[in-house]
This record gives C-alpha cells, sequence and structure tokens, in this order.
C-alpha cells in the first residue's frame, strides 16, 4: 500500500535522523572530562524467552491415532498429537461426507477422465472435454511437480497429505460399499489415493484463475502445418474411430465467477473494543468447490476451526483460532502472462523464437493417455505438447494463432504453487496478528485470494497476497502506457506482453512488501471489486496493475458493504456481533434502495398502457401493482421481488442512470433511474420474461426461488426448499444464483435451463439456487475468548439421504440465520452426537 501520510511520515523522520547526526557532529571538540563519572549500574538483562516448542510433525511411532467428536449438523472435532494425526481424523471424517468429489478430482487432475469416462462430455459428441482435460494436465506437468517435489517439502506439509490420505484410505478400506455415497461406491476411478495423489490435485486447484482455464487452447496448439490431433498408440488401434470436434473459446477471468463478502473490524469499529470477522463465500453449492466444516485441535499447539475447500489437508481455510479470525474473497489479481514469442525467420519449422536478439527453442514434449472406447475396452493415444521458457503454447484461432510469424506462450505464477499447506497452516497457528502478517511474508500460498482478519486485540489487516506476476518496472510501464499493450488486454480481457524481451518476463510472485495491504484498527472490506476501496477512508494505489483497476465503478454489492460499515452502524457508531449477522441476513437489495420510488412512479404513470416489446404487446399493469407493494427486500415472503430482480436484470444491458459515476464519489455514484421510454421497454421485457416462466407477478419468493437436490442418479428430488436471498444483479449482499453448466465433476445431478437474459426458468418457474453463499460466519472476540456463529447453506454432508444432508440446508430455508459454533471442551461435550477415536493399529 503507497499512503501519503505513511511517506511523509517517513520523509519527517529521515529528516530528523540528519538533524541528530549534524548536532553530534557540531560537539566535536570534546574538552570534557569524564573520567571521574561512575556509570550507573545496569540491571541485569531478563532471561532469553524460552522458544517455543514446534508442532510435532508426524505421529509417534508411526501409529496413527485422532479422537474425533461430531456435534449438531454434522461437524467434526478432531484431536490428536501431530499435524500427521489430525490431518488422519480430518481425511477420515471429510471422506464420510464427500468421498465422491474427492475421487472424481484425483481422476480429473490425474489425467484419467477418458481413461473411465469416455473421449467427450457429453458421449458421442465430439467435444473432447476428457481429451482435452487428460492432455491439459499432462501439459502443465502437475502429476510430474507433485512427484519431484513432495520430498523436498516441510515436513509439516508431508505429515498432513500423509495422515490426510491415510484417513480417507481408511474410511475407504473400513465402510462397506452398501454404507458409501451410492453415486460412487463401488466404481472403478473409487479407489485408495496417495500424498502424490493429493498434491497433484493441489497444485491443479491452483491453476484454477490461470492455466487451469487454458486448457483448450493447449491441446490445439501446433506449429503451421502440424495436426494437433492425438494419434493411436498402435496400428490394431488405428481402426477405432474417435470423433473430435473441440469448440475453443477465448478463456475467461473467472470463468465460475467465484465471489465472496469480506470484513474485519476493529476496536474502532466494535462495541466492546476487539475484532469482528464476517465471512461470507459466494461458491458453487455441488462439484468440486465445496466448503465443509471441521475443527483441528493439538493440545498446546493448534486449536482452530472453520472450513475449508475439499482436499485441503487439515488447514481451515476461513475461521479462526483464540488469536485472530480471517477470511477470503476471489481477488481481481491476474495470476499469468500471455506472451507473445516473435518466431525466428530462418526456422521453417516455427519451432524457434527469438529472445533479446537470441535464440531461443519451442520444444516438444511427447504425452500419452488412455481412453475408454467400449465397455472394458480402452485405446492409447498419442499427442504433442510444446513448450517455451515462458512455459506451455496455446493458440486460439482467429485470436491467439501459431503463424510463420508469431506464436504465443503461457506463464503462470502458481505453476507449482507448493506453499498452500504452510501458508494456512501458518495463519491458522498464529498467536496474535504479527504472526499472522508473517504468514504472508514467509510464504505465497494463497493463490487467489484477498485477505481480510481482525484479532482479539483489535487489530485490522488486509491483503491481496494472491500469487500475482512480479513484473519489472519496464514491462509496468509499457502495460500502462502503450496503447498497443493496453488495447490487448482490454481485448483479451487478460495481460498480453511481447515475449522477445526478457525485460517483459517475471520471476516469482510479487513479494509481501509490494503486494496492495491495509492495516488499522478501524476496518477493512472487499466484495470482489479491486484492493482499491478497502478501506474507504484510505484508498490504496501505487501498486502493479495486475492487482486490478483503481479510480473505477464499483459493483453494486460492494457499495451496499460499504454502505453497511460507513452508515448502518449501531446508535453509539460502533457494531455488535448480532448487528453485522443482521445486515448479512437482511436480504437487502442496493439498487432498488436507489431508483424503487423512480421505478414505481414510471409503472404509475404507464401502467394502463400495454408497451410494445419486439412486436408483442405487454399489459405491464399487474407488475406494476406487484412492484408497488413490493417490500424491498429478497425474503422468502417478499412478494413481487422477482419483478424487480427481472427488471435489473434488463437495466444491467444498458443502465439509465440519472448521476454518472464520480470517482469522488465511488461509493454512492451512479445513481437514480431516468424514467425514459428505455426504462419503460426494460420493465416490459421483464415482465415478457415472467410470462413466459409462468410466474404469477405477485407470487412470494420462496414460492419462486428454491433449493432442490438430485437423487443419487442426478434426477430432481421433487423437494423444493424455499430461498431467501439477493443476486448480485439486483445489488444483494447474501448473494444466491444458478450454475446451469458443468460443475467442475463427472457426478450427475439435474438442472433448469433459464431463459435467454435472465436465470429464471420456464420449466422450474423460477431460480433454482446452486451457487452463492456457503460457508457463511461471524466471528466476535470477547473477554472469555472467541465466539463464532455460522452455517453451511447446502449442510455438511452430500451423500444424499444422509441426515446432515439437508439439516443446515431445512434451518436456513426456515429463516435466514446462523447457528451456534462450538469451540471450548465445554460446548463440544454438551453438543456431542457420536464420538470415535481412530487408529491405525
Amino acid at each position: 500500500m503507497v499512503n501519503t501520510n505513511n511517506r511523509l511520515s517517513f520523509i519527517a523522520r529521515s529528516t530528523l535522523a540528519l538533524s541528530v547526526t549534524l548536532a553530534l557532529a557540531a560537539c566535536g571538540d570534546n574538552d570534557n572530562d569524564f573520567s571521574n563519572v561512575t556509570p550507573p549500574e545496569q540491571p541485569a538483562p531478563p532471561p532469553p524467552a524460552a522458544e517455543p516448542v514446534p508442532v510435532p510433525a508426524f505421529a509417534a511411532e508411526g501409529t496413527l491415532e485422532a479422537d474425533i467428536t461430531w456435534t449438531t449438523y454434522g461437524v467434526p472435532h478432531v484431536k490428536a498429537d501431530s499435524l500427521e494425526g489430525m490431518a488422519y481424523g480430518v481425511g477420515y471424517a471429510f471422506a464420510q461426507d464427500n468421498l465422491c468429489v474427492l475421487a472424481d478430482q484425483i481422476v480429473k487432475y490425474n489425467s484419467q477422465r477418458a481413461k473411465f469416462f469416455g473421449p467427450d462430455m457429453q458421449p458421442g459428441s465430439g467435444d473432447s472435454e476428457h481429451l482435452i482435460n487428460d492432455f491439459g494436465y499432462l501439459t502443465l506437468g502437475i502429476r510430474e511437480l507433485a512427484e519431484e517435489n513432495l520430498p523436498r517439502m516441510s515436513a509439516n506439509s508431508r505429515a498432513m497429505f500423509q495422515g490426510y490420505t491415510a484417513g480417507y484410505n481408511k474410511y475407504l478400506a473400513d465402510t462397506p460399499i452398501e454404507e458409501q455415497d451410492p453415486q460412487c461406491a463401488g466404481q472403478p476411478w473409487v479407489t485408495e489415493i496417495s500424498s502424490v495423489d493429493l498434491l497433484t490435485y493441489s497444485l491443479g486447484v491452483a491453476l484454477l484463475p490461470g492455466a487451469g482455464n487454458f486448457l483448450g487452447p493447449m491441446f490445439l496448439a501446433a506449429p503451421p502445418g502440424e495436426s494437433y490431433l492425438p494419434q493411436p498408440a498402435s496400428s490394431a488401434s488405428s481402426e477405432i474411430t474417435i470423433n473430435i470436434q473441440p469448440d475453443i473459446q477465448l478463456p475467461a477471468h473467472n470463468p465460475q465467477e467465484m465471489g465472496s463478502n469480506g470484513w474485519g473490524l476493529g476496536s474502532e469499529k466494535t462495541t466492546n473494543g476487539k475484532g469482528i470477522v464476517l465471512g461470507n463465500p459466494h461458491f458453487p453449492h455441488t462439484g468440486n468447490l465445496r466448503f465443509w466444516q471441521f475443527h483441528a485441535i493439538i493440545p498446546e499447539h493448534l486449536n482452530v476451526t472453520g472450513s475449508s475447500l475439499m482436499g485441503l489437508p487439515g488447514a481451515v481455510n476461513i475461521g479462526f483460532n483464540e488469536n485472530v479470525a480471517w477470511t477470503h474473497t476471489f481477488s481481481t489479481a491476474e495470476h499469468f502472462v500471455v506472451y507473445q514469442l516473435q518466431l525466428h525467420e530462418d526456422d521453417a519449422a516455427g519451432l524457434t523464437h527469438t529472445v533479446d536478439g537470441n535464440k531461443r527453442t519451442i520444444y516438444a514434449k511427447p504425452l500419452q493417455i488412455e481412453v475408454a472406447v467400449g465397455a472394458g475396452q480402452t485405446v492409447t493415444l498419442n499427442k504433442t505438447a510444446y513448450y517455451t521458457n515462458y512455459g506451455p503454447m496455446i493458440e486460439v484461432p482467429g485470436n491467439f494463432d501459431w503463424s510463420a510469424e508469431e506464436a504465443f506462450a503461457i506463464k503462470d505464477a502458481n505453476l507449482p504453487n507448493l506453499d498452500i499447506v504452510d501458508h494456512w497452516l501458518a495463519m491458522n497457528m498464529a498467536d496474535d496478528m504479527d504472526a499472522f502478517k508473517q504468514a504472508f511474508k514467509d510464504y505465497d500460498g494463497v493463490i487467489f485470494n484477498n485477505t481480510m482478519a481482525a484479532s482479539a486485540d483489535g487489530q485490522v489487516f488486509y491483503i491481496d497476497d494472491s500469487t500475482v506476476p512480479n513484473l519489472t518496472s519496464t514491462a509496468i510501464n509499457e502495460l500502462t502506457t502503450n496503447p498497443l499493450l493496453i488495447g490487448a488486454k482490454q481485448a483479451a480481457g487478460f495481460t498480453v506482453l511481447p515475449g522477445h524481451l526478457s525485460a517483459f518476463d517475471f520471476d516469482g510472485p510479487v513479494p509481501y512488501e509490494n503486494a496492495p495491504k491495509y492495516e488499522g484498527n478501524d476496518s477493512v472490506q472487499n466484495s470482489n471489486d479491486s484492493y482499491w476501496l478497502t478501506n474507504l477512508n484510505s484508498p490504496i494505489t501505487g501498486v502493479s496493475p495486475l492487482y486490478g483497476r483503481t479510480d473505477n465503478q464499483q459493483s453494486l454489492r460492494s457499495r451496499l458493504g460499504q454502505k453497511f460499515i460507513e452508515n448502518e452502524t449501531g446508535s453509539d457508531g460502533t457494531f455488535t456481533a448480532e448487528e453485522v449477522e443482521s445486515l448479512l441476513m437482511s436480504n437487502r437489495s442496493y439498487l432498488a434502495e436507489d431508483i424503487l420510488p423512480s421505478l414505481i412512479q414510471l409503472c404509475e404513470r404507464e401502467s394502463d398502457t400495454p408497451v410494445m416489446v419486439e412486436e408483442e404487446s405487454v399489459d405491464i399493469s399487474e407488475a406494476c401493482d406487484a412492484l408497488a407493494d413490493w417490500d424491498g427486500t429478497m425474503n422468502v415472503n417478499s412478494t413481487g421481488a422477482h419483478v424487480f430482480r427481472e427488471f435489473a436484470f434488463q437495466f444491467n444491458n444498458n443502465p439509465q442512470w440519472e448521476v454518472p459515476f464520480d470517482v469522488d464519489s465511488p461509493a454512492t455514484t451512479p445513481s437514480g433511474l431516468k424514467q425514459n421510454e428505455t426504462s419503460l421497454q426494460q420493465f416490459a421485457r421483464a415482465v415478457q420474461l415472467i410470462n413466459a416462466a409462468g410466474v404469477a407477478p405477485d407470487a412470494k419468493l420462496g414460492d419462486v426461488q428454491f433449493v432442490e437436490r438430485s437423487l443419487p442418479d442426478g434426477s430432481p428430488s421433487g423437494e423444493k426448499l424455499p430461498w431467501g436471498g439477493a443476486h448480485n444483479i439486483e445489488g444483494g449482499f447474501n448473494v444466491f444464483n444458478i450454475v446451469p453448466g458443468n460443475n467442475g465433476t463427472m457426478l450427475p445431478r439435474h438442472t433448469y435451463t433459464p431463459l435467454p437474459g435472465t436465470i429464471m426458468s420456464a420449466e422450474a418457474s423460477g431460480y433454482h439456487i446452486n451457487y452463492g453463499s456457503s460457508w457463511m460466519m461471524v466471528i466476535n472476540f470477547t473477554d472469555t475468548g472467541p465466539e463464532g456463529r455460522g452455517i453451511l447453506t447446502y449442510s455438511q454432508s452430500r451423500v444424499f439421504g444422509d441426515e446432515n444432508n439437508l439439516d443446515q440446508t431445512r434451518l436456513y430455508s426456515e429463516q435466514p440465520q446462523l447457528r451456534e459454533m462450538y469451540f471450548t471442551e465445554e460446548e463440544i461435550t454438551a453438543n456431542a452426537v457420536t464420538s470415535m477415536t481412530l487408529s491405525s493399529e
């Protein structure tokens, strides 16, 4: 963070130091005699502080043991004497709830999708998704990197990988198939896993915001005149035809729309003068990005609880210990650079490029996978991948072509990222805010996240320490001033730099000192805009442009969060934990609070006359009446809420703001609705879509927005739970959405196809929620320790019919709310449901 006040204070200190030096120099003629002066007796130095005993990494004598107590809602509290033993218990408990998801992901990142499921995601379609997946992760080399680097990792990381996989494998070995999740029980791809398998998975997850989105372009990359198509490894296999017709598009920066809200409130903002943290990640409710709650305890070393994405072996992603609480949001930062290569004219094969005038070879690497082509029958396919000093070659027809003159390669700062476990473990073990910050100085494992934290003594801290390429000053200057590079980034959606000059290359991620950060005792927040307005009163500027934009219009959700923090404290200007939770669950709409009165006025003036939309006459009168009766929130009993949401979708396509964006008022502009023909047409188009979905304008939101689980075969369960919550489009904070496409796994599930231009489905007669607020928590430090409330909206277990498959989901459906989190021994004992001692003996 570059802060003017900090710069001025530094100058002042420098000037003061210089003045002191000059003053001492002026006393050079030392005529005084001090030989008869007895110096005062110095006190004895204090004994050195005892070094903390390091946490035991591996279990004593190789025997793994963990005590697991499950409290209400299926939350496991795992106690052990070592990191390996703790991870052993966590891996076992996780497998009980989520066996199929992790098994599926091990197959995915080990490049075995085609081996078990054939070449296509949609069998026979020619989409080649499984071929692209398998050859893509082989091109990235994550399995090789795992095999090479696992022995070199810290003892703590190795112990946790080893313990977690042992626990997972014990559950698989000890649990009869008929008691396992029926979606995968007994399948040939559900097998024991190793530490290498789990590290391979971890390295793959680190590439989700970067090179992991370029598997298709890697699949297509081939020199001019060469075919990218895989070839059978043997002549016997050549008689088998595989239809390959991939549709490769330019990758998006955040294709899964991962988002979140996060706050850290310090002593100046809290009623009791201690820290409060709000965590509110918005992630898919199904698939490979599910959170899961647990509590890890190693007496005298570790006591941490919260939630993590699957497969992190025993460390908590978002949670708290006795001293610090923290949360994360998806960063706007970029984690890779695409380099445009100049090919050398003397190499007709197109396999030589230049850097600083010197020749560099584009080298080939043979790859091989197995592909299922029938029941019990596989063939082996060979393919060639190509690499440069930057990384793998990519090709997107019409955008990034490999021609005789130029080609393109991608370099990802997270390839590989071996710090993930050590970084989160260091956060988990932090005994104060200084130790928490030290985790970010020591490691670069927070792969794509902003971090917000608050401590028991009321300090707050923000940092975007996601892994960002550490560009040279030359590269940054050109990227921000050269019209060609600026235009290329705008067109592609990511940074494209010249590859013929080494000055544009990077070596590692941006160091801690240069990452955007803020620390103080007031507040930090983020709702997926950039770092710029983390603290509205102290904007952050002066960091690498790869971290995101400044001076830009903020999302409606960011503006609602800022409105909460700045304007909606309690009567004394501070927050209690109850007030924070109330704001989180209020299900308000920023857009409605800004423009609803004006929209109702437009309705009252025009509702008697049908509006022509695409040659259809649309009667808006009933929708106008419903809008007038709406309470302005997105709660289950709110009538007409969907009418405003559908208008918001139309408004977003061509916003009719009365007051434009003003960089000096970024949290309150743009604002106001123009009551013009465009706004009227947008409202009528919204009514047209509501009619097409067969939904009454005055329906309650709970009758229109729902959660419905899939049966093990992927068909709908038929039980639709009413769901309160907003959407980004209307400026909600507690946000939910639909994900109609691939959820990252092969596990069957049902979805309902939305109508064009909305997330409402005619088939579902509403919104089938399967994305959004997932692990929600509010942590409050008190005189007696931390107190937490949280909820996992889709519940702990993904096993259909399990008692913990729908319990928290029903709780939220009845009334959006959090529940108590149990942290102390007394709380755990009082709320225990079942327990066991797990042992490898």
